[in-house]
């Protein structure tokens, strides 16, 4: 099995945080680093998988979590990701236990994952395998899912979805956070396609975790796609995809 490197204000310069590793001095990812620096001492944490193989998971107490989820007491995972070669060799199953042995040694009541069938969140598989239950669901196909290690109040989605949308009205809302590198060039994306469509636009930043667990239209959180005051994506495009995204509008 892999060596597994925990990523730490130490050594965060050398090792990067997985996420476009070969673009050090682009936008995103600079916003990442200074969002990393600044949630590390909240309890955020990396686990790199050692190269030559290729993955990582990301976490924090539910407090501080930056996913639209009502989880005090239990620690959130916002990322987990194995890629190329290094899927199918359990990889992502030692990353998820280490993971859960650290919540365990940080007293927490439970782990929690955000997960979905569609692009940019994990599936829910390999959660279930290693002892994880559904414990709710949002729109459009979110599930919450949760490893109980102790008594405590289960974890839960928030019920205001459409609410929490409509309040954005009418035209293209983009909200975005620094949580994801890959943030910037999905706003440039949108804010092209929306220059062609002639459609009004605007970009909002959720600054601290408490804007993403109670603004965010979606369980995803920290990026959504809000169109006349509905949501209509929660993870990166391309510009082919930003396009038909709009194609639906009256």
């Amino acid at each position: 099995m892999a060596k597994i490197i925990d990523v730490d204000l130490g050594n965060v310069e050398d090792t990067g945080f997985f996420c476009h590793m070969s673009r050090r001095k682009s936008e995103g990812y600079l916003r990442k680093l200074a969002w990393f620096k600044a949630r590390y001492d909240e309890g955020l944490r990396i686990k790199m998988l050692k190269m030559p193989e290729r993955g990582f998971i990301e976490y924090i107490p539910g407090e501080h979590a930056w996913r639209a989820v009502n989880a005090p007491g239990q620690t959130v995972i916002h990322c987990l990701w194995v890629v190329g070669k290094s899927k199918g060799k359990g990889h992502g199953g030692a990353l998820l236990e280490a993971c859960v042995a650290d919540a365990r040694k940080a007293g927490s009541a439970g782990v929690v994952m955000v997960a979905s069938p569609g692009n940019w969140v994990a599936g829910r598989r390999i959660f279930e395998h290693h002892g994880f239950k559904a414990v709710d669901t949002a729109p459009p196909s979110f599930v919450l899912l949760a490893k109980k290690l102790k008594p405590g109040r289960p974890p839960s989605f928030p019920d205001d979805w459409t609410e929490r949308a409509a309040r954005f009205g009418r035209g293209l809302t983009i909200l975005t956070t620094a949580q994801c590198p890959y943030h910037p060039d999905a706003t440039r994306n949108l804010l092209a396609a929306a220059r062609r469509e002639n459609l009004k636009a605007r970009v909002i930043e959720l600054e601290t975790a408490e804007d993403v667990q109670t603004r965010s239209p979606s369980p995803y959180g920290v990026f959504a796609i809000v169109l006349d005051g509905k949501l209509v994506g929660y993870h990166y495009l391309t510009e082919a995809d930003s396009r038909s995204a709009f194609a639906s509008r009256a």
